[in-house]
């Protein structure tokens, strides 16, 4: 299944893996992760996961909620006091995309800041006086914007910024040493090359890591993405009344509910529970499904953003519940 789409073994490639009771049964790499070097892709390579990058977010925010730093109800307003409509926007409402404030990756004018090294003030700052699309909990609607304010807050709580809090109170505390905040300028071990293929591959295009930001500018290899799901599996960053709050399904303001949770879109195959999310970011594609009733684990990543992992990871997810021979 897996090699039927990645064929190529001469253009970008990919790396899954898929575990059992937290320990990997399947681990297998395709393809290259440098083409101009030759350099085929190993199992270790280190990847962009784009918006899976929001599970660590949303995970950050709990852990201070649980420091007594914040809770999930707050006004954005006690955090940033002229953020417009902000006494009616909460920590929730971004949390699970139902805040209503403007997507700025969807803004026209996001080339203009695309290459430029900004704060998080000055991101928030670009984006905040806009015209809401709704409001707060009246509908669900993915949101990288939502997920951007977060960071901010918990820079503005932690008193880091949030690389440093999430590498030192997740990285380092899990053992994730092939997990970072993405840099195109530092070295990284087992970095994995992006590419574009807009009718012929090209090396990705250059964007500042400071505009992703909190929503999606975190790197991670397989092994690492494992021992992350191990720690949320085992309660090992927060408590279990934490967990379930992550992972429960909340409704609108009409009581409609929503399969969102705090991070992760909480979805079904065949009927089966899961919890997952993709990422894409140029040049790169991820997508991770997990299945608490079976503590089956299935990820994907490529480093070609014209190659997507989600329908082989969902596929994958549905022939191991079904007990069937990858």
């Amino acid at each position: 299944m897996i090699t039927t789409v990645f064929k190529n073994n001469e253009g970008p490639g990919s790396v899954f893996l898929v575990a059992k009771d937290g320990k990997a049964f399947y681990r297998k790499a395709f393809g290259k992760s440098n083409i101009e070097l030759n350099v085929n892709m190993t199992a270790v390579n280190v990847f962009q996961i784009g918006s899976m990058t929001k599970q660590f977010t949303a995970i950050a925010i709990m852990m201070l909620e649980e420091q007594g730093k914040l809770n999930v109800t707050d006004s954005i307003l006690k955090y940033i006091p002229d953020y417009p409509n902000g006494n009616k926007i909460t920590i929730h409402h971004l949390l699970t995309h139902t805040s209503g404030i403007k997507d700025f990756t969807k803004i026209k004018s996001i080339m203009s800041i695309a290459k430029k090294d900004l704060t998080p003030k000055e991101l928030v700052n670009f984006f905040k006086n806009e015209l809401v699309d709704f409001q707060p909990g009246e509908k669900f609607e993915y949101n990288n914007s939502g997920y951007v304010v977060l960071g901010y807050i918990i820079e503005l709580v932690s008193g880091q910024t949030y690389e440093d809090f999430i590498e030192k109170n997740i990285f380092e505390k899990l053992g994730m040493n092939n997990s970072r905040y993405a840099s195109d300028r530092e070295i990284v071990k087992n970095r994995a090359y992006g590419y574009h293929n807009r009718g012929e591959l090209t090396n990705k295009m250059y964007v500042s890591l400071s505009i992703p930001y909190a929503s999606g500018s975190l790197m991670s290899s397989v092994d690492d993405m494992l021992k992350w799901q191990n720690a949320i599996k085992k309660n090992g960053l927060v408590s279990q009344s934490t967990t379930e709050k992550v992972f429960r399904k909340y409704t609108l303001n009409n009581g409609e509910p929503f399969t969102y949770g705090y991070g992760w879109h909480l979805k079904d195959i065949e009927g089966v529970p899961t919890r997952e999310h993709g990422g894409s970011i140029f040049g790169f594609k991820s997508m991770a499904v997990y299945v608490p009733d079976l503590d089956i684990y299935v990820v994907g990543f490529s480093n070609c953003d014209c190659n997507s992992p989600t329908n082989i990871v969902r596929e994958i997810s549905s022939l191991v519940i079904e007990n069937k021979q990858l």
